[in-house]
């Protein structure tokens, strides 16, 4: 992980599952992290767990679907570490669960500013940066529910389907030394499917939680996504259901 050491770096939703273990991955690889969620307690807490094991961390509590909270959290990497080099857009919500046709227009929208506008404001706010930098990664996280509707998701798969297509739009603006890519990774063991499971709705509720992957592997792939490894998928969306992937990125094999 040399690729990482010293990197200036933002992980979004980092108050538990993916983003609380992908912040502190990139901790133990020897990276400079801001965490950030609207929960400033659990954040602070983790960051300070970090920082008593040795890494170099600080937190920032911030609404991804409110502009001048993303852009206050890059100007506090720049203004912290000097620099952004990597950015992980993992905030999201799978709330409320339910049929299109029953829902509030206002939690509907909400959860779509989070898990779509939320990755617009990272890219909008990033972007810029890297490219005055002169390079950068920027992963996104995203879901096969970005080409698979499920039954009382569609707030979630409409989202990540529009997120998806950013990362899409993003690469072909960037120039090949900002890398902007997405990372599908199937069912993980956190606290979103604890509340999939609750609502009974979809064939994903019915899945025996054992089959769901710790967040230690999504986070694992996220920093090789920013390697030299992973250049190829730039644009793309990266499945970690997909064997070879798995075995590039050393979880199996």
């Amino acid at each position: 992980m040399e690729h990482i050491t010293g990197k200036s770096v933002i992980v979004t939703g980092a108050s538990r599952g993916i983003g609380a273990a992908t912040a502190r991955a990139f901790a133990r690889a020897g990276a400079r992290v801001v965490l950030s969620a609207r929960s400033a307690e659990a954040i602070d807490t983790i960051a300070g767990e970090i920082r008593k094991a040795g890494g170099v961390a600080v937190a920032q509590s911030a609404d991804v679907a409110k502009w001048d909270d993303v852009a206050a959290l890059v100007a506090r990497a720049r203004s912290e570490f000097g620099a952004l080099d990597v950015l992980v857009n993992n905030a999201g919500v799978i709330e409320p669960i339910g049929p299109l046709a029953k829902s509030d227009p206002a939690a509907w929208g909400h959860a779509a500013d989070i898990n779509f506008k939320g990755t617009y404001h990272g890219l909008r706010a990033a972007l810029p940066v890297m490219q005055r930098q002169g390079g950068g990664v920027i992963v996104n996280l995203s879901s096969g529910a970005a080409t698979s509707p499920l039954e009382g998701w569609s707030h979630y798969c409409a989202a990540k389907a529009a997120a998806a297509m950013l990362t899409r739009c993003a690469d072909r603006e960037s120039p090949a030394s900002i890398r902007v890519v997405g990372l599908s990774p199937g069912t993980v063991a956190t606290e979103m499917q604890v509340r999939i499971r609750a609502s009974g709705i979809n064939p994903v509720s019915q899945l025996d939680p054992s089959v769901h992957i710790p967040a230690e592997w999504p986070a694992k792939a996220i920093l090789w996504l920013c390697g030299p490894d992973a250049a190829e998928y730039a644009g793309t969306d990266v499945s970690l259901r997909d064997p070879e992937i798995r075995k590039r990125v050393g979880l199996v094999g």
